[in-house]
């Protein structure tokens, strides 16, 4: 349709839909790990904490966060740990596994493949053969084990300590071993996951174990699966969101949204779509909320355009220089600070704005005190240290 008779959603709109779908709002708040996992279609999964510290801002108890998120990876598999969009590793709903291989992983795959085999040529280490013969000893040692560290699995296959430089030559050379370029292919082929970890919550010292089994998709149908849940989930969005966050080519993006038969909007930065029947008004349920979100949070970093929930003067002290945000505090649908954890365990925060702290504050410690209780003593740091999360916690 055109632009005269598109609906218009506006900022206030947004923010509840952001409230109510992403669980932030207080009764909206889910019972189950899984639960929160569906709403959000994927869990940033780079640093191992936010995948905690995220559905714990979500669940109604949040000291079920960590038990009853290592269950449902570690023991029922409702939640797999693995590659998904823009090469980043994240934790999906398990029935999400085939959609995600086949929308963004297998050119991801092809890619890694090809380069582990350049670089292992250039350096003159052995062939393609001698390498599959290699990957074949490895899935078999993983199945014998169920899960397995990189160290377990070199003992088993002693191949896999093999080294090669990379990048002879250049500013940038380095050693690579055969275990840690074949594990990372293996696990954008979507062969293997990340299993349990070594240490806490908060250690990244994964364990690998075999992929669960998913039904072989095809690409076009699979990347229409992802985005009309994400829509849902997010909608609405610009196509500059959506590439943005698949990490697909606007002609990918495009395809998509047509086979899905997604409707135009017209928001503040131009055009937007949502899901075909998903048009119809969503009002703000009334209720004030806070949330302590983590640094990566799947929220924060949905959209590519955040002008709509996060007043740019804000970014400066709130990403780093890549673009990974740390951790935020929000009111009511939208990013007024930021906050940090003391060695100590105490949750500290600062809200900029006189009138917006004044407003919130009560609010913003009740979820930081919430916090604190679940977390105690557990040192969280984030892996990409942010400006103010690096003055806060100091």
């Amino acid at each position: 349709m055109g632009d005269g008779r598109r609906r218009r959603i506006d900022v206030a709109e947004r923010r509840a839909r952001l409230a109510l779908r992403h669980r932030l709002a207080g009764a909206a708040r889910a019972a189950a790990p899984e639960e929160v996992a569906a709403s959000l279609v994927a869990l940033h999964g780079t640093d191992p904490a936010t995948v905690h510290l995220a559905v714990a801002a979500r669940l109604a108890d949040p000291a079920k966060a960590v038990p009853e998120t290592e269950r449902a990876l570690y023991e029922d598999r409702t939640l797999v740990r693995m590659h998904g969009m823009r090469h980043t590793v994240f934790v999906f709903p398990t029935e999400l596994t085939a959609v995600v291989h086949a929308s963004t992983g297998l050119a991801v795959a092809a890619r890694e493949r090809a380069s582990l085999l350049k670089d292992m040529a250039k350096a003159g280490a052995p062939d393609a053969a001698w390498l599959a013969e290699v990957e074949a000893a490895t899935l078999a040692a993983l199945a014998r084990r169920g899960q397995a560290t990189a160290a377990e699995l070199t003992a088993d296959e002693p191949r896999l300590r093999e080294q090669f430089v990379y990048a002879a030559g250049k500013s940038y050379e380095g050693v690579h071993t055969v275990s840690s370029r074949l594990l990372r292919v293996l696990g954008v082929e979507g062969k293997v996951v990340r299993g349990r970890p070594l240490g806490s919550w908060t250690s990244s010292l994964f364990t690998w174990a075999l992929a669960p089994e998913h039904p072989v998709m095809d690409t076009a149908r699979a990347q229409s699966a992802l985005l009309e849940r994400w829509l849902r989930a997010c909608g609405p969005a610009t196509e500059a969101d959506l590439k943005w966050w698949t990490g697909w080519r606007v002609t990918e993006v495009r395809r998509a949204l047509s086979a899905i038969g997604a409707r135009e909007v017209s928001l503040e930065e131009g055009t937007g779509h949502v899901a075909d029947g998903d048009e119809d008004p969503v009002e703000a349920s009334g209720e004030s909320w806070a949330a302590l979100l983590p640094a990566l949070d799947p929220t924060a970093m949905a959209w590519q355009r955040r002008d709509w929930y996060l007043d740019p003067a804000l970014r400066p002290a709130l990403f780093d220089r890549s673009g990974n945000v740390g951790p935020t505090v929000w009111w009511n649908g939208r990013v007024v600070g930021g906050w940090a954890q003391r060695p100590g365990g105490e949750i500290v925060w600062r809200i900029p704005e006189a009138g917006v702290r004044r407003e919130a504050e009560a609010a913003v410690a009740v979820e930081a005190e919430r916090l604190r209780g679940w977390v105690g003593t557990t040192k969280v740091t984030p892996r990409f240290r942010t400006p103010l999360e690096r003055e806060l916690s100091a």
